[in-house]
């Protein structure tokens, strides 16, 4: 009996074994030495024609697409010094500081996961961060390959060397005609912030929602910067507040005041650069 159960469990062993090379899993990789890489920021580069310049932005809040790297990266080094693991939660975005620690939201499952930013990348149009393989598996999106995501920093990760300092608030872009402001038109208002740089980099998300502004008021507590959408046809609110709710703006406030409606037309619309 006892040599029948050792033989059933090296059997199921060997099937685990199989199941696990055929599934091509992070646990398949071979082990990589760990290097403690150090901070960095870098100059502006170029990438297949295209710029790219790095940024510390402690209020870094964006919203694209995200993919995972091949398992040909594995074992290689990073932008920052450091030995890529495929099995470990890290990635690679083109401007943030070098190492960083940013939650990663995948928009269409809810997964939330903290990932280690250690390498620069990816290089194509509308994606905003590759991660690890077992950071994909982990969102939910390893098998389509790219996920629609929102990536948010946290702070700067352990590294050698000297920390990079903040950049300076941009400044916003006014716009040289700002959006008339029809008949009916009605405006949202997705947040109030205290911070200058959370409220501008909010504003920054919604530029592909419409036209944007942030109506600074005082309040007893001090400045506060209301962000506010501007939608001309009603009928296109019940779209844009389901697109809202996928961005992580669950508490819109809308506005309906004719007075508010012609302040939108005459103060300056449009994003932050």
């Amino acid at each position: 009996m006892a040599g029948r159960n050792l033989a059933l469990l090296l059997l199921t062993v060997m099937l685990l074994a199989a199941c696990a090379s055929r599934g091509g899993g992070p646990g398949t990789y071979p082990p990589v030495p760990q290097r403690v890489g150090s901070y960095k920021l870098g100059q502006p580069y170029v990438v297949a024609g295209r710029r790219y310049v790095p940024r510390f932005d402690p209020a870094y809040d964006e919203v694209g697409i995200a993919s995972w790297y091949g398992p040909g990266f594995h074992g290689r080094p990073t932008a920052n010094g450091e030995i890529f693991d495929a099995r470990r939660y890290t990635a690679a975005h083109p401007t943030l500081p070098l190492p960083s620690l940013v939650e990663v939201t995948n928009l269409e499952n809810g997964r939330k996961l903290v990932v280690r930013v250690n390498d620069r990348g990816p290089f194509r149009p509308g994606r905003i961060i590759d991660l690890s393989e077992a950071a994909a598996r982990a969102l939910g999106f390893r098998e389509q390959g790219i996920a629609r995501v929102r990536v948010r920093f946290l702070r700067l990760a352990e590294a050698r060397g000297t920390p990079p300092r903040p950049a300076p608030p941009r400044r916003p872009r006014v716009a040289v005609r700002p959006p008339a402001c029809p008949p009916g038109a009605l405006l949202v208002q997705v947040g109030a912030f205290a911070d200058s740089l959370r409220a501008r980099a909010h504003a920054r998300r919604l530029t592909a929602l419409g036209p944007v502004r942030i109506e600074w008021t005082a309040g007893p507590r001090g400045r506060l910067g209301r962000v506010q959408l501007l939608v001309s046809e009603p009928a296109q609110l019940p779209q844009l507040l389901a697109r809202l709710a996928t961005m992580g703006y669950d508490n819109p406030h809308l506005r309906r005041s004719p007075v508010a409606c012609r302040q939108a037309g005459s103060t300056s619309m449009g994003g932050t650069t």
